[in-house]
């Protein structure tokens, strides 16, 4: 971002004040104007400088970072150091390495200041004492940030009745969509709007298939994905473990061992039918980064998402349509969370710094399309932006509410407004609330956790035969204490429904 005229000049002062002080022997200033050191070496009796602008570390997951990022990021600096007196480092790990990254990070005591999380590893990275309780905290010091974000998104962060982090204000009900890219529907005319279930698809992406040869794959997959939203059906429990859950239209609220479903195999075996036709990719179960512009692929999305894909996978135009949902469990509430580390000197600053990304449409901006001149334009004050590169690497998902962003040109102007009446007419999983305290299951947990680690890949990407592979495994998870974690988490259930 250029700085303008005045903020130049002031800096140019700033710095010209700083050298005389020192020459009389006086104190220099810590900081400049836009938070950086100042050029100027200070005076060796100097004994009162200004406070220092902490540096947040900040943990997150995107793409691979542009030339222009460390750019980006000073803008956004030297705002946010003006505004509330405080910087990020914003530490990216890539959609393939962010899970075992994430691992590391708090199995080592890695320092961090905030961490992208959600209900696949947060009910873990909780009991293991990795973040703040900031549930006074987050009422004192950031009173706006706590009145901006619904009441009931609040309660599905929830661990023993705790807030240990914030939580992402935006389609926070759960819809699923297909995305095809428009030319392979007009091709090979595609009904899109008849397509509901995993057996409608299997027509247009055969036909696609032949129609574009050996080398074509319908439905690219990566290992860490498979297919996207494949359990939608059965609410985790937060646990972010798949083989246990509870169907999220089930009165009796049973849980059960998920992949043993006939529903579940069903899909499995058409997963793995397609595998072997060469409709997914050979090597989807060690593919770490999808491709741009995929043909078809699945989505958790919202009216408009897919202009942004469109631009990041430099297609012309996607078709998106919705086949299920919204829906809403504390899962998808969990979604996409921020939580401070416990160990982090800065809780406070960290907590000014989140309610700053969402409540200011300024920085919200930068952190969602990069730097402002290179990565995108305002066309509307900070209402509507044009992208004008497909690199900024970082998900804006995981950063802040989507209610102070900008909508992207091209995408409905009401967006925003879209997305709040999905949340608002979204159904709810029967154990809505219901978050697992896997307190006591830590040991089984991990060893469950370790078994399907071990399988997932293969079988999510439809690479190995359900039929053989999904008793295998669940041998394997009930040697490794899966009915124990099923008996507590019934028991845990129905104590909370009571």
């Amino acid at each position: 971002m250029k700085r303008s005229f005045r903020f130049i000049s002031t800096l140019c002062l700033l710095t010209l004040l700083a050298t005389a002080l020192a020459a009389c022997g006086g104190s220099k200033p810590a900081s400049t104007a836009d938070g950086s050191e100042p050029t100027t070496e200070p005076s060796k009796d100097s004994s009162t400088t200004t406070k220092d602008v902490p540096t947040l570390v900040w943990w997150t997951i995107g793409g691979q970072v542009p030339s222009n990022f460390s750019k980006a990021v000073d803008a956004m600096n030297a705002y946010t150091a003006e505004k509330i007196g405080v910087k990020v480092d914003i530490k990216v790990a890539s959609w393939g390495e962010w899970d075992t990254k994430m691992n590391t990070i708090v199995n080592t005591g890695e320092p961090f200041d905030i961490m992208f999380t959600n209900s696949g590893k947060y009910s873990k990275q909780v009991a293991m004492g990795a973040f703040a309780d900031i549930t006074d905290l987050v009422q004192s010091e950031t009173p706006d940030l706590y009145k901006l974000i619904p009441q009931n998104v609040w309660d599905g962060t929830k661990i023993g009745g705790k807030y240990y982090s914030v939580p992402t204000y935006k389609d926070s009900a759960l819809t699923q969509y297909w995305v095809f890219d428009d030319k392979y529907v007009q091709k090979y005319n595609i009904d899109i709007n008849n397509i509901k279930t995993l057996q409608d698809l299997d027509k247009p992406l055969h036909d696609m298939k032949a129609g574009e040869g050996k080398s074509f794959y319908p439905l690219p997959m990566t290992q860490g994905e498979g297919l996207n939203g494949f359990f939608n059906d059965y609410d985790d429990l937060t646990l972010g473990f798949p083989p246990i859950g509870v169907k999220a239209d089930d009165a009796s609220r049973k849980v059960v061992s998920v992949l043993e479903q006939p529903d579940v195999m069903a899909n499995l075996k058409l997963l793995h039918q397609w595998y072997q036709d060469g409709i997914i990719n050979p090597d989807a179960p060690t593919k770490t980064e999808a491709d741009k512009g995929r043909p078809f692929f699945a989505a958790q999305a919202f009216p408009g998402a897919e202009i942004s894909w469109q631009i990041n996978d430099n297609v012309q135009k996607y078709d998106m349509v919705q086949h299920y949902g919204p829906i809403y469990t504390t899962s998808t509430i969990q979604g996409s969370l921020n939580a401070i580390s416990a160990n982090s000197k800065y809780q406070k600053e960290a907590l000014k710094y989140l309610e700053l990304v969402n409540t200011d449409p300024k920085l919200r901006n930068m952190l969602a399309f990069g730097e402002l001149g290179v990565d995108y334009k305002n066309v509307d004050g900070e209402k509507v932006i044009e992208r004008t590169t497909d690199t900024w690497p970082l998900a804006a998902y995981t950063q802040g509410t989507f209610f102070n962003l900008a909508v992207t040109k091209g995408a409905p102007e009401d967006q925003w407004e879209q997305v709040k009446k999905l949340n608002e007419a979204a159904s709810s999983s029967t154990i809505l609330g219901f978050a697992l305290d896997i307190s006591n299951l830590q040991t089984e947990v991990a060893n469950c956790q370790a078994v399907w680690d071990k399988y997932k890949y293969e079988l999510i990407t439809g690479a190995s035969d359900p039929e053989k592979m999904v008793p295998k495994i669940t041998a394997e998870l009930k040697s490794a204490g899966m009915d124990t974690i099923m008996k507590v988490a019934q028991e845990q259930i129905d104590n909370y429904f009571k």
